[in-house]
């Protein structure tokens, strides 16, 4: 089972990431960084709560897992 610290540092940094690819996405579409980074901050934010969740209801399932807790 992995930590809710670790599941976190996973979420932020893909977040991170994706706020990155958005912002240069949203202001070459829309013409303005300000707008492109306002839209960017609201889908980084949708997007950390829901990879949180969808982290910590995976590390509650067994499958694919072997007994050892390691990947098959």
């Amino acid at each position: 089972m992995e930590l809710k610290k670790r599941t976190w540092t996973k979420a932020f940094t893909w977040q991170l990431i994706g706020f990155v690819v958005m912002t240069t996405i949203n202001y070459w579409y829309m013409g303005s960084f300000q707008s492109g980074v306002g839209l960017s901050a609201v889908l980084t934010g949708v997007g950390l709560v829901t990879y949180y969740m969808h982290e910590r209801a995976w590390s509650k399932l067994k499958w694919g897992l072997s007994s050892n807790g390691q990947q098959l």
